[in-house]
């Protein structure tokens, strides 16, 4: 074996010592790690699959959103012009729906709950994004990243418990610091230059070691669970600032980007699509540089407080008091919302698709779960909720490109087969009548 296939088969570091402590700084990311194209690891080991959620509130229109044929090459349905031109990285589920097994029904949250934790109302689980954080983001800065556009933190699906939620960044700006201001290393950059603060403030939590084990085993089974929940999102702080005593490899698609303007935040829709843009961009350049593999956006709230420029009324209202029109048969005023909504998806996926990675794009090695919390909007319905996957053809791992229909089915097989593709080690998910062994086989490359 030759010096460049040794180096491929192993991380290496230059160890050193700084200011009295060990630290290992990495080597750069030379060409030998690589195969001839440029394509995967010199091993054979693929480059990271990413993975996102994207959510709006107040559902699609039904008999508009569903394509009329089933697996691939289906005809574009009425309500998604906009997504054409990603057809061959759309896959689209219908006939969906959540089960409550008799918990009662809390409208614009039991959809998507359902959907993204695999409960029926009471339990305490974690949601998908979480799950495929902790197995796929412990090299990465961040275990995921949360957005709201209309700039509300508690604009969220993303929960460890549900006590405990993932909030969202409402500001753009302040996601651009948090991301790239003096914390940022430049993958790309030729000088490192490890913080000696950080190195101080990681021993302090490393010396909490100890007595952190000792109150644990004095406590309840609640207060240690609770005490877990807490240690866990210390943890990720140690792993971000350890992270920072590494040079980071070289990325070719990494691009610190321009720093955006703050700009106002608020229900209008034109508010919310101008913060998704920047968001967005700021997001592919986060996965781009390998800062998160996972991101959760947040179009709107699940009662969608919308609304038009000048309007007071907001589209949860419109789905509600919006007569049907005879001619049109569906409600013209709640699907103008679903138009601009649709149009801001569309945005974020041609965003991936501009950033080159390799032989491909962004959107290639980027799994995407768009879903809405709500069947039909005027009746809270749980039945045939909106679900589409988005982009990973690059990945080798899930097959685009389909329309699958559930006829009654959970959901929860949906969010089952991405865990599946995305590598996590599980046969089975989610609770009571949630709860399902049978990913969808046709998407599984």
């Amino acid at each position: 074996m030759n010096v460049a296939q040794r180096l491929a088969t192993r991380r290496n570091f230059m160890r050193g010592m700084l200011a009295g402590a060990a630290i290992n700084v990495a080597l750069p990311f030379l060409d030998c790690f690589l195969n001839a194209n440029g394509t995967a690891l010199a091993d054979g080991a693929p480059l990271p699959t990413r993975f996102g959620t994207w959510f709006w509130g107040c559902g699609l229109t039904p008999g508009r959103w569903e394509p009329k044929t089933l697996g691939a090459n289906y005809a574009m349905p009425d309500e998604l012009p906009m997504l054409a031109p990603y057809r061959d990285q759309l896959s689209i589920f219908s006939g969906f729906k959540t089960f409550l097994d008799g918990n009662g029904l809390v409208p614009h949250v039991s959809g998507q709950r359902g959907i993204m934790t695999g409960t029926t109302g009471k339990e305490n689980d974690p949601s998908l994004d979480v799950l495929i954080a902790d197995a796929t983001g412990a090299n990465t800065r961040f275990r995921s990243l949360e957005v709201s556009a209309m700039g509300n933190p508690n604009n969220t699906i993303s929960r460890r418990s549900n006590s405990v939620i993932n909030a969202s960044e409402g500001s753009p700006a302040a996601l651009y610091a948090r991301l790239f201001g003096p914390e940022f290393k430049d993958p790309n950059a030729a000088d490192f230059k490890p913080d000696l603060r950080v190195m101080a403030e990681k021993s302090v939590l490393s010396a909490i070691k100890e007595p952190r084990d000792t109150l644990a085993g004095q406590l309840g089974a609640a207060d240690k669970s609770r005490l877990d929940e807490y240690f866990t999102s210390l943890r990720q702080i140690e792993q971000q600032m350890d992270l920072q005593l590494q040079k980071p490899q070289p990325l070719e698609a990494c691009s610190v980007g321009t720093k955006p303007v703050e700009i106002p935040t608020g229900t209008e829709v034109a508010m919310a699509a101008a913060n998704h843009k920047l968001f967005a961009q700021i997001l592919a350049h986060a996965i781009a540089c390998d800062q998160t593999r996972v991101m959760n956006v947040s179009f709107s709230d699940g009662a969608s407080s919308l609304r038009r420029g000048g309007e007071p009324t907001t589209q949860h209202i419109h789905t509600h008091e919006d007569p049907i029109d005879d001619k049109l048969g569906y409600q013209p005023g709640a699907a103008w919302f679903e138009n601009q909504i649709m149009l801001s998806f569309a945005a974020l996926l041609e965003t991936l698709k501009n950033v080159r990675e390799g032989d491909g794009t962004l959107l290639d090695r980027t799994v995407v779960m768009a879903l809405s919390e709500c069947g039909y909007a005027k009746q809270h319905t749980l039945e045939s909720i909106p679900i589409f996957l988005a982009g990973g053809k690059g990945s080798g791992k899930i097959k685009t490109g389909l329309h699958v229909k559930g006829d009654g089915e959970p959901g929860t097989r949906v969010g089952l087969t991405v865990q599946q593709c995305l590598g996590l080690s599980v046969n089975s998910w989610g609770v009571g009548s949630m709860r399902t062994a049978r990913p969808l086989t046709e998407l599984i490359a």
